[in-house]
C-alpha cells in the first residue's frame, strides 16, 4: 500500500513539475528497471522523476525484469545508459548477469547501479560504470 501511495505522490509531483517547466528537447534515452527477482521500485521511481525533470526520455521497464528484456530494449531503442536497481541481496546476481549480457552485446552502453544492498566495491566487481548510493545505505554508512 505504501508503494502505491508513493506512486500516486510521484505522479502529482511530476504533473506539478511539468506545469512549471518549459518544453525542451530531450537529452537522451535512459532505461531504468528493478532487476529480476526484486519487486521493490520506490527508489527507481524517484530516480525516474528526477531524470524526467532534467528532460531525459526515461524508458521504465518496471520491476522483476529479466536480463534478456533489458538487452532487447537497449538494442531496439538504441539506449546508451541503463539504470539497474536492487534492494535484496538475493537479486544482485541478476544485476551482474544483466551487466555481463549488456557488455557482451552492446559494450558502448553504460550501466549505473543503485540500491540499499550495494556498495562501490561490489558495483566495480560486477562491472557497473557508475554507482549511486541509496539514502538507506547513506544512513547506514554514516561516520
Amino acid at each position: 500500500m505504501s508503494a502505491e501511495a508513493a506512486k500516486s505522490a510521484f505522479e502529482e509531483i511530476k504533473l506539478f513539475m511539468a506545469k512549471r517547466g518549459k518544453v525542451q528537447e530531450k537529452r537522451g534515452k535512459i532505461a531504468l528497471l528493478t532487476v529480476k527477482g526484486d519487486i521493490r521500485d520506490i527508489g527507481k521511481n524517484i530516480v525516474k522523476i528526477l531524470l524526467e525533470n532534467y528532460n531525459f526520455d526515461v524508458i521504465d521497464l518496471g520491476k522483476n525484469v529479466e536480463p534478456s528484456i533489458v538487452v532487447e530494449t537497449v538494442i531496439k531503442e538504441n539506449i546508451r545508459l541503463v539504470g539497474l536497481s536492487a534492494l535484496m541481496t538475493t537479486t544482485v546476481v541478476y544485476m551482474e548477469e544483466t551487466i555481463r549480457l549488456l557488455k557482451e552485446i552492446k559494450p558502448e552502453c553504460r550501466i549505473m547501479v543503485g540500491g540499499a544492498v550495494l556498495n562501490k566495491e561490489y558495483a566495480d566487481k560486477i562491472g557497473a560504470d557508475f554507482f549511486a548510493m541509496s539514502g538507506v545505505a547513506k544512513e547506514f554508512f554514516k561516520e
